[in-house]
């Protein structure tokens, strides 16, 4: 009798949990370990699924006879088990390569240093209003490898985040999306620019010429890479300027033109539902990839004129004695909180602060200078931020709870004045994730 595949999932998240539901409907013998405690969602799907598990710690003893692993994306590749495993020439790779294998349907993968989430969610709102059978998974929504294991979609829109490609392989996308490169998670990547590049760019690879690859053709680090790189897919860019190519998106004269080489068609700029330079990206970026899956010009234009954001990105809590109070919790790097400084033109107060991840804060000055009138550090080590901006800013307070932080922003702050939560760092200090540090951020709003 030919003896079972034996796979361990390292990390019970969402991904790992899924990846192990997909393991044991496959008919593999499986095995889930967690260096921390398993949240109880979780571990109540593993026991229902009857799947062996461990939590607070790896059993290396569990761990090394595996026939392949299932890393969980936040475990660096640099961690000593990771490269044990990596040693002993057993392959590690993500919870997307391994869902890939069993399933037929179309992929469209979208990355990005930002925007990669509203694009994701965008573009799955516009295939679903078609009547399209479509799934949204990856960095976003459920498990992808839990909806390969118990739903049956003809089209996946993927958010793929450059520690998830770093463990793909020979996944392929129908459809890629490559939204801009900017600095982030360098402490992943050796603080080397050129090895994060490496990693985005993974998401063209398996590509043939019946595949697209959708692109910023306004972002630098892009545009250099494609001159400098073989891509086998066909080039499909979205700018904010006219370009003559037969298909992809721009605008011109307030209006948005949409190509897909057959048709074109053409949508008011001012009905989009996303405003803001960033967002105008990602409706292109959308846009342009249904278009390109011929999905009727109404559908597409009605979808981008009535979508609704993800919250903590950008997100209007409430006025308060004529002070607005925006959550950008999401924006954890330096390039995402520079969109939301551009946006906003009223005085603004700067809630940041967090885990620094190696960022360079000097694309943020010319706007900090010309915009913020107070930083309220929300974190236990600001030293950077102060380094940065302490000779810009005269008001800098220190704080430690999203409650503290609030009040001291709406002490300074006067009417018409923005409270501006956009840390351009990690979460992890201070709160669980982005989400908890946003929801107390709103949380303490809604107390003033």
């Amino acid at each position: 009798m030919k003896k079972k595949k034996y796979i361990v999932v390292l990390g019970a998240g969402e991904s790992g949990t899924g990846a192990a539901v997909l393991c044991e409907k496959q008919g593999y013998k499986v095995f889930v370990s967690d260096n921390n405690r398993i949240d109880k969602k979780y571990k109540n799907v593993l026991i229902h699924h009857k799947i062996d598990f461990e939590e607070g710690v790896h059993s290396i003893e569990k761990i090394m006879p595996a026939n392949e692993v299932i890393k969980s994306p936040g475990i660096p590749e640099c961690s000593p088990l990771i490269k044990n495993l990596i040693e002993k020439g057993i392959p590690v790779i993500s919870e997307i390569e391994f869902a890939a294998r069993f399933t037929h349907a179309k992929l469209i993968c979208i990355t990005g240093s930002n925007g990669k989430t509203t694009t994701t969610l965008l573009t799955w709102h516009i295939l679903k209003n078609a009547g399209l059978n479509v799934g949204l998974a990856g960095n976003v929504g459920q498990s992808f490898a839990l909806q390969v294991a118990e739903q049956n979609f003809d089209y996946y829109v993927l958010e793929i985040s450059s520690f998830q490609l770093d463990g793909m392989f020979k996944v392929k996308a129908d459809i890629a999306i490559l939204l801009n490169i900017t600095p982030d998670h360098l402490n992943r990547y050796n603080n080397n620019f050129d090895n994060y590049i490496d990693s985005k760019f993974r998401i063209t690879q398996n590509q043939t010429e019946n595949d697209f690859l959708i692109y910023t053709a306004d972002d630098p680090i892009i545009s250099r890479e494609l001159r400098n790189r073989k891509i086998n897919a066909q080039l499909v860019p979205v700018s904010l300027h006219k370009n003559e190519n037969d298909k992809g998106a721009y605008i011109e004269n307030d209006k948005i033109i949409f190509k897909n080489g057959i048709n074109t068609f053409t949508m008011s700029f001012e009905k989009l539902a996303l405003q803001g330079k960033h967002n105008t990206y990602n409706s292109l970026a959308a846009g342009v990839a249904t278009h390109l899956m011929e999905i009727r010009k109404q559908s597409i234009k009605q979808s981008l004129a009535d979508f609704r954001n993800i919250a903590h990105r950008l997100e209007y809590v409430a006025s308060v004695h004529g002070i607005t109070f925006i959550n950008d919790s999401k924006a954890t790097n330096v390039n995402a909180t520079w969109y939301a400084l551009e946006f906003y033109s009223k005085p603004i107060v700067w809630i940041a602060g967090g885990v620094d991840k190696g960022n360079n804060y000097d694309v943020l000055k010319p706007l900090v200078s010309e915009k913020v009138k107070a930083i309220i550090c929300l974190g236990l080590d600001n030293t950077n931020l102060r380094k940065a901006f302490g000779g810009i800013v005269k008001v800098m307070i220190e704080t430690e709870s999203a409650e503290e932080a609030v009040n001291e922003a709406y002490l300074l702050a006067k009417k018409n004045d923005t409270v501006l939560l956009s840390p351009a760092c990690a979460s992890f200090d201070l709160f669980l994730n982005f989400e908890e540090r946003g929801e107390l951020f709103k949380y303490a709003v809604k107390q003033l």
